[in-house]
């Protein structure tokens, strides 16, 4: 099934610190602010106060999901204090998910098994998720989806990946930018972005430290899979391991012949088996300063767990019409 033509959403370095300076006021520090939602759409907001949102992922000693937890197996702190646990969820979230797509040069040979890997995560992931597709070589482009913003239709989501060639440089910042700001069009209280790349950046007009503020500011889990060569030319796997550490997702490098479809069926088995945990921070200055954040479980008839969950976040400034509220 075919797309509709391209939107290109090219980045160009004279509004780069306009976008940027834009997604700091609409992005709030990991919190989803409330917002009015149809009948059938579900939101864990039930004020007008921010909530720190934390999917988090409890495995066993295997790597095996441990499900059955409860709310008091759980203890959140947040700059080392002990947070309230105010809203707490294990079942099957919708998602916001973003698909972000290498299409430089060296991705040609590689994009047909991208697809496969994209159909395969789509079938696998809950129903109700809501994705997209961001393609990117030295420009950037969102694909539309028969003229939507999102889809859950596996065939349009290959689709959209083969819609454009391979050729040209590797702009992966910019693309994550446009990913981010993306994701803020979605409707889910859940969102990740999934980075498939062969190779580090040599062209954006973003620098990671702006990605990494990006994240930082974010509500958004990074996945990536690093499609790695032999060479290691103008490839940064660090990056890909620093976002996908920071936001609690996980990087993937496989091996030369190793199965991408099967690594993307692993997210969205990662995405769909998580607890969601939801806590009122205390009040902050808004000076985008960075908050650790430690998820402990305490379930000693389960044996040895690992916890993943973000290591953080940064309080977005509030606008001047916020600040001017507040003030009130």
């Amino acid at each position: 099934m075919s797309c509709l033509p391209t939107e290109r959403a090219r980045v160009p370095g004279i509004i780069a610190a306009i976008f940027l300076l834009s997604f700091a006021v609409l992005a709030h520090a990991s919190r989803w602010e409330p917002r009015k939602e149809s009948a059938n759409q579900r939101s864990i907001l039930t004020s007008n106060t921010d909530v720190v949102a934390l999917p988090v992922s409890v495995t066993d000693a295997h790597g095996v999901f441990v499900a059955g937890l409860t709310k008091d197996d759980f203890r959140v702190f947040e700059d080392g204090r002990l947070q309230t646990v105010s809203f707490f969820e294990q079942v099957d979230t919708p998602v916001t998910v973003g698909l972000i797509v290498d299409h430089s040069g060296s991705m040609g040979p590689k994009l047909r098994e991208v697809a496969a890997a994209v159909r395969a995560f789509a079938h696998l992931s809950n129903p109700e998720d809501e994705m997209f597709v961001v393609d990117f070589d030295d420009a950037v482009s969102v694909e539309l989806l028969h003229g939507k913003p999102f889809t859950s239709d596996a065939q349009e989501l290959s689709g959209a990946v083969t819609a454009v060639s391979a050729a040209g440089q590797t702009a992966l910042y910019d693309a994550l930018a446009e990913g981010f700001i993306h994701l803020r069009l979605g409707q889910r209280n859940k969102r990740a972005l999934i980075v498939v790349s062969d190779g580090g950046d040599n062209i954006s007009r973003f620098k990671f430290s702006q990605i990494l503020a990006m994240a930082r500011s974010s509500d958004a889990v990074i996945y990536a899979i690093g499609l790695l060569s032999e060479s290691g030319q103008e490839e940064n796997p660090e990056v890909l391991r620093r976002l996908c550490h920071e936001t609690g997702g996980i990087a993937f490098f496989p091996p030369k012949g190793a199965s991408i479809e099967a690594i993307s069926n692993q997210i969205a088995g990662d995405l769909r088996e998580q607890y969601l945990l939801g806590y009122v921070p205390p009040a902050k200055t808004g000076d985008g300063s960075f908050h650790k954040i430690e998820v402990k479980v305490s379930a000693p008839d389960r044996g040895t767990l690992r916890v993943r969950s973000r290591v953080g976040y940064s309080a977005a400034p509030a606008s001047p019409a916020e600040s001017g509220r507040r003030a009130q």
